[in-house]
C-alpha cells in the first residue's frame, strides 16, 4: 500500500524538580500545609480546581490566572505559592516576579530574581544571589555560566574567563563552556582567543543547530570570511525543514554581533541549556522554564521563541505557540521562519484558509524560496484538493532549480497528488524522477512499486522495487503489504498470504492491509476468513472508494461460502 505522507519535537523532570521545588525546610513543619485553613472559602478551592484542571490540559495561561485568583482568596496559603509561581513563570506573566520574592528556597524563583538584578545593572547583588543557589545537577553548569556573565557585566573579563577555563578540560563539557568563553572574548575584543575557541566549536560541536550556526557565521562574517559564513548557514539550511525561507535574510544579516551585552549572554546561557535538554523525552517543562527565563531578559530573542513554540506545538498548545511567535517583527532575520510556523499552527487549529493565505504572502515576500508553495501543496493534498496541490507543487518546483537531489520530495509529493487526481501518466513520470534522485529511498520505491502492482503493470519491476524497499525497512507495515500485494498479483497466493499476515501484525488497524489479506484468503478458498477480514477492514475508517469496494465484495460473496474458490481483486 502507498504510505500516507503528511506535512509534518525536552531536560529531565528531575531538573525541573530541582528548579521548581524548594530546598528541604529546616523544620518539618516550616512549609507544611495548613490543615485548618486549607481552602476555607469556596472561591479559593474552586479556583484551585480550575488551575489544576487547566494545568493537566496544558492551558498555563488559564492555570496561572486561576492560581492567582486562589491566592487572592486565600493569601496565606503557602501550598498555593509554588504552583502559582511555576504557572505564572511558564505563562510568561509579570506576577511571577512578586511571587518569586516569597519563595527564597526555590531555585527558579531565585534565577528570576537574579534576572531582575541583572536588568537593573546590580551586578554585585546578582552575584550574591547566584552564589547562594545550591549547585545541584544542571544548576552546577548554569551557576558557572551565569556567574561568568555576571563577572563580565561587572567589567571583570579575566575573572569571567577564569570561571569557565577549568571546565573546558573535560571533553564532554568543553562545547558549552567553549561557546560562552568565545562569546565573552568576542565581546571583550580579544580576537585571537575568540578565534581559537570558535575554531574548537566548529571542530567538536558536530551538526550545528540554528543558534550555533548564527553565532559562528557572525564571527566568520565579521572577520571577512564571507564565503565561510555563507557555507555555514547554507549547510544548516539544507538540513532544516523551515530554515531555507529565512536563509537569504540570515546571510544578509550575518555580521550582526550575537551578544551585545552581558545580560544577552545570560539569556544565551538559558537557551544553550534548553537546547541541550530539548532532545530528551521527559522534561518539556524544564526546557520551557529555561526559555521563559531567557525571554524575561531578552524579549526579542527569536531563537528562544522558536524553540519554545516548538515545545508548545509538541504539546498541542497551538494557540499558545502562535502567541509566542507573534512578537517577532518583520525586521528580524528569523521573521520568515516565525511566519512559516504560524501558518503551520493555523492549519493545525483548523484555519486552513488563514494558513494558505499566510503561505501565499510568504511566497511573495521570499520569491527565491520554494518552501511556502511546497507547504501549501502538502496542506491542499491533505484536504484532498489534489488539483490545487499539483498547482502549488508546480510553483515550488519552478523555484527549486529543476530536478536536483534535494528537490526529490517535491516530485514525490506532486506525483502522489497527480496519482490521486487521476493523472497517472504524469504521476509516474514524477515518481520516476524522484527515484532517480534518491534511488534507495524506501517510500519512493514503495509508492511506485505498489502503484504498478495495483494496476497489474510492470509486475517484475514492481516486485524488485518493493523487495529493495523491504530490505531498507523490513518492519514497515505498508511496505510489507505492498510486497504481499505484488505477490498476489503474480499469482503467488501462499506467498502473498504470508506477507500480508505479517503486514496485519505490523499495522493491525489499517483498512487497506486487512482488505488485501481478505482478497488473498478468498483466492485461497478461505472464504470465511476472507469475509472476516473485509468486515474488519470496514471498522478502520477506510477511504470512501475503498469502503464501497469492501461493501460490494461482502454483498457479492456473502452467500458464496460453499462455492468453488475464485480469485477476486479490488
Amino acid at each position: 500500500m502507498p504510505i500516507r505522507t503528511s506535512s509534518r519535537r525536552l531536560g529531565s523532570l528531575a531538573v525541573a524538580a530541582v528548579l521548581l521545588c524548594a530546598a528541604a525546610p529546616d523544620s518539618p513543619q516550616q512549609n507544611a500545609p495548613s490543615r485548618t485553613n486549607r481552602y476555607q472559602t469556596s472561591g479559593a478551592y474552586g479556583a484551585f480546581l480550575d488551575a489544576r484542571f487547566a494545568t493537566v490540559q496544558g492551558d498555563l495561561d488559564i492555570a496561572a490566572a486561576a492560581y492567582l485568583r486562589a491566592l487572592e482568596a486565600d493569601p496565606r496559603n503557602v501550598d498555593l505559592l509554588q504552583p502559582a509561581f511555576a504557572a505564572t513563570l511558564l505563562a510568561g506573566r509579570p506576577e511571577a516576579v512578586s511571587l518569586a520574592r516569597r519563595l527564597p528556597d526555590v531555585q527558579a524563583a531565585q534565577l528570576l530574581l537574579t534576572n531582575q538584578d541583572i536588568k537593573a545593572g546590580a551586578w554585585d547583588k546578582a552575584e550574591q544571589r547566584i552564589r547562594a543557589i545550591p549547585r545541584q545537577g544542571a544548576m552546577q553548569a548554569m551557576n558557572v555560566l551565569i556567574s561568568a556573565w555576571i563577572a563580565q557585566g561587572a567589567g571583570r573579563t579575566d575573572a569571567a574567563l577564569a570561571l569557565l577555563r577549568p571546565h573546558m578540560d573535560n571533553p564532554r563539557e568543553r562545547g558549552i563552556y567553549a561557546l560562552h568563553a568565545a562569546l565573552i572574548n568576542d565581546m571583550a575584543g580579544r580576537t585571537a582567543e575568540a578565534a581559537r575557541l570558535y575554531g574548537v566549536l566548529q571542530k567538536e560541536a558536530g551538526p550545528l543547530n540554528l543558534r550555533l550556526a548564527q553565532i559562528i557565521a557572525s564571527w566568520q562574517s565579521r572577520q571577512g570570511q564571507v564565503s565561510d559564513a555563507t557555507q555555514t548557514l547554507r549547510a544548516l539550511g539544507e538540513s532544516g525543514e523551515d530554515l531555507p525561507v529565512s536563509l537569504p535574510v540570515l546571510l544578509a544579516n550575518a555580521s550582526r554581533r550575537p551578544v551585545g551585552r552581558a545580560s544577552d549572554g545570560v539569556a544565551e546561557t538559558y537557551l544553550t541549556l534548553a537546547a541541550v535538554m530539548s532532545g530528551r523525552q521527559d522534561g518539556g517543562e524544564t526546557t520551557s522554564l529555561l526559555l521563559r527565563l531567557a525571554l524575561d531578559l531578552r524579549p526579542d530573542f527569536t531563537p528562544a521563541r522558536l524553540l519554545l513554540a516548538e515545545i508548545l506545538e509538541g504539546g498541542k498548545r497551538w494557540s499558545a505557540a502562535t502567541q509566542i511567535l507573534a512578537p517577532v517583527g518583520a525586521d528580524d532575520p528569523l521573521s520568515g521562519m516565525a511566519r512559516f510556523r504560524r501558518a503551520l499552527l493555523a492549519e493545525r487549529m483548523g484555519h486552513t484558509d488563514e494558513a494558505l493565505a499566510g503561505l501565499d504572502q510568504l511566497a511573495r515576500d521570499y520569491p527565491d524560496s520554494p518552501l511556502a508553495y511546497a507547504q501549501s501543496g502538502d496542506i491542499l493534498r491533505g484536504k484532498h484538493r489534489f488539483a490545487d496541490a499539483v498547482a502549488a507543487y508546480d510553483r515550488a518546483i519552478a523555484r527549486s532549480g529543476g530536478p536536483r537531489r534535494n528537490a526529490w520530495t517535491l516530485y514525490y509529493a506532486r506525483g502522489i497528488a497527480q496519482d490521486r487526481s487521476g493523472a497517472w501518466v504524469k504521476a509516474e513520470r514524477d515518481l520516476q524522477r524522484a527515484l532517480e534522485m534518491v534511488p534507495d529511498h524506501p517510500y519512493v520505491l514503495n509508492y511506485l512499486g505498489y502503484s504498478w502492482a495495483d494496476q497489474g503493470r510492470n509486475l517484475p519491476k514492481a516486485r524488485a522495487l518493493l523487495e529493495k524497499a523491504m530490505e531498507r525497512k523490513p518492519n514497515d507495515g505498508a511496505i510489507t503489504d505492498s510486497l504481499g500485494w505484488v505477490l498476489f498479483r503474480q499469482g503467488d497466493t501462499a506467498g502473498a498470504i504470508r506477507m500480508l499476515e505479517r503486514a496485519v501484525e505490523l499495522q493491525p488497524t489499517d483498512a487497506v492491509i486487512n482488505s488485501h489479506l481478505g482478497d488473498a484468503y478468498w483466492a485461497a478458498g478461505r472464504k470465511r476468513e476472507a469475509q472476516f477480514q473485509w468486515r474488519r477492514a470496514l471498522l478502520f475508517n477506510p477511504e470512501p472508494d475503498d469502503k464501497v469496494k469492501l461493501e460490494a465484495k461482502l454483498q457479492e460473496h456473502g452467500n458464496a461460502i460453499d462455492a468453488p474458490a475464485e480469485r477476486t481483486v479490488q
